[in-house]
């Protein structure tokens, strides 16, 4: 059994978490009077997206951050082909490993709707006192020790697990200091939203075709057709759901035969928190957190929300 993260580490990383999470807030609020802010860098990065300004900026504070922090060995970004071994005598005697997307939902920071930050920290594998290395950082879901997500939406919002269920904390702007908000979260077993980009619904599998025509009608259990909700920010749709009750599905296409979402930094840490809170995480078949990572930007599946509805879709799938 995995030995829980201590207080002390998880009081350093959620520093090294709030700091650029509360300088980005700023940001992303005054985003429309600072040039820096608003557009595209002019790259493409690793997953070949056209790189926002803020991915930039966000990705090297995060960076910065985990870096000083003295407890963490190395960081994998989603913004980055490779991951990054601090090699500082602090680094190489650092304990965790990283593995974030900066700043999830980057295309509509422009049209100014939520985005996020998603985290996962995991426990080296490789020796203290050595480089780490790429095994380090494709653990399985189940070995994570501390996982969650930032929300820059109306108010922002650090949500998160170590195993223990889920706290949420809303950003004082005024004292600029996360406070407890939402205590031991619970994403309702059942609900009647669900969000997924339906544009390419008739290049899916039937079965999912099916489930979708099953929200949409009057059989399921409500007697009513389930509200289609789709951000299009991974972390502001599973936020809505794990509040009011819902699924996110987002599957294989044939544009994405494995499935778009990036497993280690988007997949893996939300999955936890959903199971945290009462719900499911599944490629549709199997459970996320049980795959077996075999490189840094695999994609999967996804579907999670609550849990009633995550096996309804299952079932469609069977």
């Amino acid at each position: 059994m995995k030995e829980p993260i201590s207080s002390k580490d998880l009081a350093t990383l959620i520093q090294a978490i709030s700091e650029p999470a509360i300088s980005l807030s700023l940001d992303i609020r005054r985003a429309g009077l600072l040039e820096h802010v608003l557009g595209q860098q002019g790259n493409l990065n690793v997953q070949g997206e056209a790189q926002q300004k803020l991915d930039v900026l966000a990705d090297e504070a995060f960076i910065r951050a985990f870096q000083s922090c003295g407890i963490v060995c190395a960081i994998a970004s989603e913004e980055n082909d490779d991951y990054l071994a601090f090699p500082s005598d602090a680094g190489l005697n650092g304990e965790y490993v990283v593995l974030f997307d900066p700043l999830d939902g980057s295309s509509n920071i422009d049209v100014n709707v939520s985005i996020g930050t998603i985290f996962s920290v995991y426990r080296r594998i490789s020796p203290k006192g050595t480089m780490p290395d790429l095994n380090d950082m494709l653990q399985p879901g189940t070995e994570q020790v501390f996982a969650g997500y930032v929300l820059y939406g109306s108010s922002t919002m650090l949500v998160y697990t170590t195993g223990n269920g889920v706290d949420g904390y809303t950003l004082d702007p005024v004292k600029e200091q996360f406070m407890l908000s939402h205590e031991t979260m619970r994403m309702p077993e059942n609900g009647r939203i669900y969000s997924m980009n339906e544009g390419n619904i008739q290049e899916c599998e039937q079965g999912l075709v099916r489930y979708i025509q099953y929200c949409q009608s009057r059989e399921n259990q409500t007697g009513m057709p389930y509200s289609g909700r789709y951000i299009g920010s991974l972390v502001a749709d599973f936020h809505r759901n794990l509040i009011k009750g819902g699924i996110y599905i987002y599957p294989e296409v044939p544009a994405s035969p494995q499935g778009r979402l990036r497993l280690l930094y988007e997949c893996n840490p939300l999955a936890w928190i959903a199971e945290q809170a009462g719900g499911l995480a599944t490629t549709g078949r199997k459970r996320i957190l049980e795959i077996s990572p075999t490189s840094l930007h695999q994609r999967a599946p996804y579907y999670v929300g609550s849990k009633w509805m995550v096996e309804k879709a299952m079932a469609f799938l069977a």
